[in-house]
């Protein structure tokens, strides 16, 4: 994906169409809309349904938790009028609040669904381990003024790789139904006074990469020994773990879908690691039942008549 696309102000856009959304979560109670507390799904169908003139409701690739950050959360809604693919991107950017974005506007096929189609995702944690407080970064990393060894925190994470009962990592209130996950890969890298907590599985349990997060820097502070996470996992116990690592560092990046979806590519965020020089979907999924599974799951939106 270039930075500068040319946007379609000739042709409406009819049908399923894919968003590419971009929010700075410190404001809002997550992704999910609430009657009472602002939430990021609220403020992109308010924007939507005043481009549409008629209400649009709109599904999403994750939801998000209060604090969390996204630079590429995925959502689709079936269009209920014709506007130009130029009209949805630069007229719900004009109705958005300025910590919200949507970055691109795709049409998609029909049986196209941005949770039930999506084959992973991917999150990086932001840590400024630093003596003093940050100042510009405050909002989107988090601040430990401890000496952190992040080549320990990494060793230390390795143990998570594949698919287990992350029971130990999920919070009290998690309602999925099942603990087991597969995490593709987690690494964790020191780049000046950053550290990145970088993760992608299929599917995450609720404040599951936070709680994670919170583990590792307690090894990385020599807390524990690099065995811990191993350890942790095995107790499938919550209770045995450690504090929940702040919402602000947290950051949705990436989400992976079957080829043949086309959405957009572009950087990996958040922009303070554009440096990293990584585009979405550069990794290779490792083949899974459950992958191959999603890979041929069809999802169709109901009839529903577009007007002009």
């Amino acid at each position: 994906m270039a930075f500068f696309e040319f946007q379609d102000d000739r042709q409406p856009l009819e049908g399923r169409i894919a968003l590419g959304v971009e929010y700075d979560g410190s404001a809002y109670c997550g992704w999910q809309r609430l009657t009472q507390a602002p939430s990021v799904q609220a403020a992109l169908e308010a924007a939507l349904s005043k481009i549409a003139n008629t209400p649009v409701q709109v599904l999403c690739s994750g939801r998000t938790d209060t604090g969390v950050h996204a630079t590429r959360q995925i959502v689709h809604f079936d269009a209920p009028v014709l506007r130009t693919q130029k009209a949805w991107l630069f007229g719900a950017n004009a109705k958005l609040p300025r910590d919200v974005a949507v970055r691109w506007v795709a049409p998609v096929a029909d049986d196209f669904h941005a949770r039930l189609s999506a084959l992973a995702r991917r999150y990086r944690y932001v840590i400024l381990n630093q003596p003093s407080r940050p100042v510009l970064e405050r909002a989107n990393a988090t601040w430990c003024r401890e000496p952190l060894d992040a080549e320990r925190m990494h060793a230390a994470a390795q143990a998570l790789i594949g698919e287990h009962d992350f029971s130990s990592f999920r919070a009290a209130g998690c309602q999925s139904k099942s603990a087991h996950r597969h995490v593709h890969f987690i690494e964790v890298r020191r780049y000046g006074q950053m550290i990145v907590i970088d993760i992608q599985a299929n599917a995450f349990l609720h404040h599951m990469i936070r709680n994670i997060a919170g583990a590792l820097v307690a090894v990385g502070r020599g807390d524990h020994p690099t065995s811990y996470l191993g350890e942790l996992l095995a107790l499938r116990d919550r209770t045995q773990g450690n504090v929940t690592a702040p919402g602000c560092g947290l950051h949705f990046v990436d989400v992976y879908y079957d080829e043949r979806f086309e959405l957009p590519q572009e950087p990996l965020g958040p922009n303070l690691l554009a440096f990293i020089g990584e585009w979405s979907g550069e990794r290779t999924l490792p083949d899974s039942e459950w992958a191959r599974a999603r890979r041929q799951r069809r999802v169709y939106p109901p009839r529903r008549e577009v007007s002009s």
